[in-house]
């Protein structure tokens, strides 16, 4: 009757798996925005320190983790798996239901998986300063926390309708000693650009990024960091799944299904990204592996598979991947977090190729799921966590019609607590239903990049 399933701290994960080595082709390079030509480590050189740009573009399965950052991980790592027993009463379902829960972080969500190791190979290259964008806030917070245990300077480019939706998340960058900035802003050329053709508009983080770009590229002691999309930031993530296998093997158990959402894609692929390994290898073909997005910004269930650019300015390299075109702006949807145009390259490969598949929801279902789990199992999620809170709940319920009793494995990355004004409209009844028109999406499509 084990709820909590725990490691102790010297079984944490030494590597991260790089899920690039199992992939059964290469990934499509990404491209130089002004070339078109596909990008070499030179070009990143001016934005990211050279160790991460090495493990952008490895296909080694395995990458060290360096021991300083490991002893910063320790603060709140190994995360707990626990057993949904209440959830699975509730649901009355054979299933048996596991989460990750990533909300342990002194940040309080996955974010500082990824956040340590790049302001230490920032910090290691000399950098003194990291410029960046948060959507809902969780890589915000995370990268503030991390600069300030390595002693940096760091700018957060806050999306606007989550900056006026969140104050106290802004509040806890400031904590962490970070400066945090409403976008888009007039700091900027591109967020300039963007005022003066809509001076209301909620923001995006396609725009953030754009601005985070700009403004590492225009200071020599400042890089730029990423949150979500980029394979190194995938690969710091891993280290969730690969806990969750051990944790797992504790309780004699492998998943059936495992579940994340998505908005850039690194939650659902570090959970999903080492089980997804076992699947394409052969050792666990028949693994259902689902992502999970908002209806409202549609990337994988809607999108195209093309090239793009990661920002709406066109500063970044051009990736391969599902969008809605770079300059898509979502509705200011409570789940911050997974208001973006584009999806992970690798997420989108494994989707692609049906390594994984995509399901997307509304926010009143979404909604209810998270409420039904935080009087089950007492934790209330983030809206982002509640996507996959979500589609466990329909999984489990698919079971209990066909009496299956799948373990079902989901990744709960943050929690809500600064997410109260988003749950008090849902409870005013004031939260909209919003699905994105299929012509907006057609439109913003048809202005992709001509990649030749």
């Amino acid at each position: 009757m084990q709820t909590k399933i725990l490691l102790d701290e010297g079984e944490m994960p030494k590597r991260w798996y790089n899920v690039q080595a199992d992939l059964p082709t290469p990934m499509d390079p990404p491209l130089h925005p002004a070339t078109g030509k596909p990008a070499v480590p030179d070009d990143l050189r001016h934005i990211f320190p050279m160790e991460l740009i090495r493990q952008e573009m490895s296909t080694e399965r395995y990458i060290d983790i360096p021991d300083e950052v490991r002893e910063i991980l320790t603060l709140w790592r190994p995360s707990p798996l626990y057993r949904a027993r209440r959830l699975e009463k509730a649901l009355k379902t054979p299933a048996k239901i596991y989460f990750k829960w990533e909300g342990v972080s002194p940040p309080g969500s996955h974010k500082p998986n990824t956040a340590i190791p790049q302001a230490y190979y920032n910090r290691e290259a000399g950098v003194e300063r990291l410029a960046t964008e948060t959507g809902a806030g969780q890589w915000g917070s995370s990268l503030a926390f991390a600069t300030g245990l390595f002693d940096m300077e760091c700018t957060v480019y806050m999306v606007r309708s989550s900056y006026d939706q969140k104050p106290y998340r802004k509040s806890m960058m400031q904590v962490y000693g970070a400066e945090c900035i409403p976008s888009p802003s007039q700091k900027t050329r591109s967020g300039q650009a963007i005022l003066a053709r809509d001076p209301d508009t909620p923001g995006s983080l396609g725009i953030a990024i754009s601005e985070a770009v700009e403004d590492a590229a225009a200071h020599e002691n400042t890089n730029y960091a990423l949150g979500s999309v980029l394979n190194h930031v995938c690969l710091h993530q891993t280290i969730i799944g690969q806990e969750a296998q051990q944790q797992l093997a504790m309780e004699d158990a492998y998943p059936d299904v495992v579940i994340g959402c998505v908005g850039g894609g690194t939650n659902f692929a570090g959970l999903s990204f080492p089980f997804a390994g076992d699947k394409m290898t052969g050792k666990h073909p028949d693994t259902d592996i689902i992502a999970v997005e908002p209806a409202a910004c549609p990337t994988l269930t809607k999108g195209l598979y093309a090239y793009d650019f990661g920002d709406v300015a066109g500063l970044t390299p051009l990736l391969r991947m599902f969008t809605l075109g770079h300059d898509f702006v979502p509705p200011a949807i409570h789940a911050g977090g997974l208001r973006y145009h584009g999806m992970a390259p690798l997420v989108s490969r494994l989707v692609r190729d049906g390594v994984a598949r995509p399901v997307a929801y509304r926010q009143n279902e979404v909604f209810d799921a998270a409420v039904t789990f935080a009087r089950t199992e007492g934790i209330i999620v983030a809206p982002e966590a509640a996507h996959a809170v979500k589609a466990a709940i329909d999984e489990a319920l698919r079971c209990r019609e066909t009496n299956e009793a799948k373990v079902i494995l989901f990744n709960n990355s943050g929690h809500g607590n600064f997410d109260f004004s988003s749950y008090e409209a849902y409870f005013a009844g004031k939260l909209v239903d919003y699905e994105y028109p299929a012509d907006l999406i057609k439109e913003s499509l048809a202005r992709l990049p001509a990649t030749g």
